[in-house]
């Protein structure tokens, strides 16, 4: 007996939606098996996890290491991640040169992670790979994964340049996709986000057989428009989320992809909270305030030896020539 799929596996991440372009195979969006992005995905967790409680990451990779399947490939990377922290003090550019097990869009995040030029935080970078990760295991869709990774470039205000460069060379986007992210990449700031997706859907060749009156001329037009290089990509659904958020914040167009069809959200930085960096401040100043009492009674016992402010400099030592 065939079952019909309900409401709740419709909306399950990486379910098959009528209506949409994901016809795309498991092993042709997620290269590797579904036991490497689950090891991913709790290796990431871990390490966030752990970092919040001030555990030095070459001991965190040190431990996970035991935790992970051996059946994987992951132990491997790690160990090849941890020499690379020992010696440059960074995950990126382990993951760059295991581009065969790390997207480069993992390295990027890692890399932009780890840049002292960047306010972004580690941990929000780990829990953006683990999320990914998770993803690809429960059978990702090429269109869920760019609106996912494009939408932790949006969020985080991470370089569209580079950031969607890293996305075009996953593997897990074929020659059409890749063209299309390169002209996102162009006109991303110019052209509206929504309009960008909504002329590359499905729903956008139903407007325009329904413009001309003949609603049947869609499959016509599809098929011109990919006999000219510009299939499209995503279908029914996106399409006409997309429409109705024109001309709108494009993170409102992302929670609408998150609510009706299912698709990974991107995490949020978090705010700070005031309270938990209230205690070193009040510590640093008790700490000058104990210094300035230390001056205050020095003065008041005859003076402040002002020597011990002082480097010694080549004129202080006598010259044994002399």
């Amino acid at each position: 007996m065939s079952r019909r799929p309900n409401a709740e596996n419709a909306n399950t991440p990486g379910a098959r939606r009528p209506g949409s372009l994901n016809d795309a195979s498991h092993d042709d969006v997620s290269p590797l098996p579904r036991e490497e992005y689950v090891e991913q995905a709790h290796l990431f967790e871990v390490l966030a996890a752990r970092m919040r409680e001030n555990m030095p990451a070459q001991e965190i990779l040190e431990s996970v290491r035991e935790e992970i399947l051996a059946t994987t490939k992951l132990p491997m990377a790690v160990d090849f991640m941890l020499a690379e922290l020992r010696h440059l003090g960074a995950f990126a550019t382990a993951m760059e040169r295991l581009p065969h097990y790390f997207t480069p869009f993992q390295s990027f995040v890692m890399a932009e992670a780890e840049n002292d030029r960047q306010r972004f935080d580690i941990r929000v970078a780990l829990e953006i790979l683990r999320r990914e990760a998770a993803y690809r295991a429960e059978g990702a869709s090429r269109q869920g994964l760019f609106l996912y990774q494009l939408e932790v470039l949006c969020r985080n205000r991470m370089g569209y340049d580079s950031g969607l460069d890293a996305i075009a060379k996953d593997s897990a986007f074929d020659e059409s996709w890749r063209s299309w992210i390169f002209t996102v990449r162009r006109q991303i700031g110019i052209v509206d986000t929504a309009d960008l997706l909504f002329v590359r859907s499905e729903f956008y060749h139903e407007r325009k057989a329904a413009e001309q009156g003949n609603p049947s001329l869609v499959g016509e037009l599809i098929a011109e428009a990919t006999a000219a290089g510009f299939p499209p990509l995503f279908g029914r659904q996106e399409g006409r989320i997309a429409w109705a958020n024109r001309k709108k914040d494009p993170l409102l167009l992302f929670g609408a992809l998150h609510r009706q069809l299912g698709y990974p959200e991107a995490p949020r930085p978090e705010a700070e909270n005031p309270e938990e960096r209230l205690l070193p401040v009040l510590a640093r100043r008790v700490e000058q305030l104990e210094s300035r009492l230390k001056l205050v009674e020095e003065e008041q016992r005859g003076g402040i030896d002002l020597n011990r402010f002082y480097k010694p400099t080549d004129f202080d030592t006598p010259n044994r020539n002399e």
